[in-house]
This record gives C-alpha cells, sequence and structure tokens, in this order.
C-alpha cells in the first residue's frame, strides 16, 4: 500500500474510551490514515485496508471473543491485527490467521507503528 495515501483502518468492538485511544496513537504514526470504529458484525462489509479488533469484543457481535472473529473473517476480508496485552491471546490470534499486533498498553511504541506499517504494507518513516 505504499502507493496509497490514505489507508483506512476499522476499529472493531472497541469501546468509546478505546477508540479515542489508538485513533490518537495511530494519528501519531499515519496522521492521513482514515479511521472507523465499528461495533456490530454488519458493519464488517464496509471497505477497509485493516482492522484492529479487540480482544473483548464490545458491541453487537455474535460473540464476545476477538479472535473468533477473526477465525470466521470470510476469504478476502482485510487483514486483522488482535489487540491485546495477553501474550497467550497473542499467539492463539495468530494462529487463526491474525497478523503481528500489539496491546493497549503498547498503542505509542514503535512495536504498535511497525505493526501497522507492516499490515498496511507501508515504508517506515
Amino acid at each position: 500500500m505504499t502507493d496509497q495515501p490514505t489507508p483506512t483502518i476499522t476499529l472493531v468492538g472497541h469501546c468509546r474510551p478505546d477508540v479515542f485511544a489508538l485513533t490518537a496513537a495511530i494519528r501519531g504514526f499515519i496522521p492521513k490514515a482514515e479511521i472507523k470504529s465499528i461495533n456490530s458484525v454488519s458493519e464488517l462489509s464496509e471497505p477497509s485496508d485493516l482492522y484492529l479488533v479487540n480482544r473483548v469484543l464490545d458491541g453487537r457481535f455474535e460473540n464476545e471473543s476477538g479472535i473468533e472473529l477473526i477465525r470466521d473473517l470470510p476469504e478476502g476480508s482485510p487483514p486483522a491485527i488482535l489487540i491485546t496485552n495477553i501474550e497467550e491471546h497473542a499467539q492463539t490470534a495468530l494462529e487463526a490467521g491474525a497478523l503481528p499486533g500489539f496491546g493497549k498498553a503498547d498503542s505509542r511504541s514503535p512495536k504498535a507503528e511497525q505493526a501497522l506499517r507492516n499490515a498496511l504494507k507501508m515504508e517506515s518513516a
């Protein structure tokens, strides 16, 4: 996505305070990113370049597991990152098809920036 100046990042199943914090962190790394927040499975059909999925989904989903949501994404869906501070859950998400991610505690770290840029196929700043 190096040639795409405005990636769309969708925050999936996050509460309002987390949406605010993640949006601020993402804008620090990718100022031109369009950031959307969704809280229902029906909204997953909206165009996106990357899903940042909460470990415990907030909203109207079939179950509350972000890992299960990632596992159930249809072929051709945008790549997904599970947002979790728990290493065991991060590993399970990778096994379910997620890309390497980060936890909320690391959302403003170089690790988070690199995970986002890698997922979006963007060069490092």
